[in-house]
């Protein structure tokens, strides 16, 4: 990772509603000197960074975007955002959607790697956690260096409808959760806190069981409501992931994470709260769980090992 003097470049793979929304972030914050925005439809992708490029003078930012479908304007990032994949089709099966998106990891990870030598990618592609798994098996990179952006948009969602629940700024809560990305993650109430005082002084514990319920299917109620997957919310979160890393911050999140005998899981991606800064995961955080959360977080873990399980038979490594 370059210093702060230096040069600094992220691409974003994808230039979807995810990708684009993540992309504009980036440019937003003016942290970064130069973003890519890379896509198998190379005017889409160019058209877009353009677009992007002429909101600068009206923004005032100074990030340059540029895009395209060829991977040597890759070359030499410090981040990689994947965000490319298909969403989940009317008489797909689970496993067809894993092997299409799998093979789109995969191919997306090894045109990378011809132009960069060791990046930190971050994977926002779908289903997230077997993704992960995906891009490191593909990659060879260290695992410190592949993280899945799920726990960040997760207690987005949470913090966001206690906010309202409470009738506050949801700049002053903190959270976490752990687990798999989807109905099986594992809310940590007792982590939770509005400007350092317990949740559960300040809601009924129904109300915030109801909360809870909802965060789980987050990405559920969205799609009901617009028919497709959400993606401002996602894309800012992969970009704050960046964020943090490009500036060295050491913030603490919940992400994607292969766990190596922390909490007693081996050799799983599942989200755990880590330290993030210039080596991607500076520290997993080895949280005290009760033995009812350590249990929910197992069979979040089982439901994620059942869905690897079903990559690595498919036998694409």
């Amino acid at each position: 990772m370059k210093s702060l003097n230096e040069m600094s470049k992220i691409t974003v793979v994808g230039a979807g509603n995810v990708g684009a929304t993540c992309a504009n972030v980036l440019a937003h914050a003016d942290a970064v000197n130069e973003v890519v925005l890379i896509d198998i439809q190379g005017n889409m992708a160019k058209g877009k960074a353009l677009d992007m490029w002429q909101q600068a003078p009206i923004d005032g930012y100074s990030t340059r975007v540029v895009g395209g479908d060829d991977y040597t304007l890759t070359a030499g990032s410090d981040i990689v955002i994947i965000t490319a994949g298909i969403p989940r089709k009317p008489g797909m099966s689970r496993d067809d959607l894993i092997a299409t998106n799998a093979k789109i990891v995969v191919s997306v990870t090894e045109n990378i790697l011809k132009h960069t030598k060791n990046p930190i990618i971050i994977v926002v592609s779908n289903p997230l956690d077997v993704m992960t798994y995906a891009c490191w098996k593909a990659s060879g990179l260290s695992d410190k260096r592949v993280i899945g952006m799920a726990g960040v948009l997760d207690t987005a969602r949470y913090r966001a409808f206690l906010a309202e629940a409470l009738d506050i700024s949801p700049k002053d809560i903190q959270a976490v959760l752990m687990g798999g990305h989807g109905d099986t993650m594992v809310p940590l109430p007792r982590y939770t806190t509005v400007s350092g005082i317990p949740v559960t002084e300040l809601i009924r514990k129904d109300k915030l069981d109801a909360i809870l319920e909802r965060t789980k299917v987050g990405g559920g109620e969205l799609v009901n409501l617009m028919g497709t997957s959400a993606w401002y919310a996602p894309g800012a979160a992969a970009a704050q992931m960046a964020i943090t890393i490009l500036k060295d911050e050491k913030r603490i999140f919940p992400c994607c994470v292969r766990l190596n005998g922390q909490y007693k899981l081996k050799d799983i991606f599942v989200g755990a709260p880590v330290k993030l800064g210039k080596k991607g995961i500076q520290e997993i955080i080895k949280l005290r769980l009760k033995k009812d959360e350590l249990a929910l977080l197992h069979k979040s873990a089982e439901a994620v090992k059942e869905v690897a399980d079903a990559l690595d038979a498919m036998k694409l490594f």
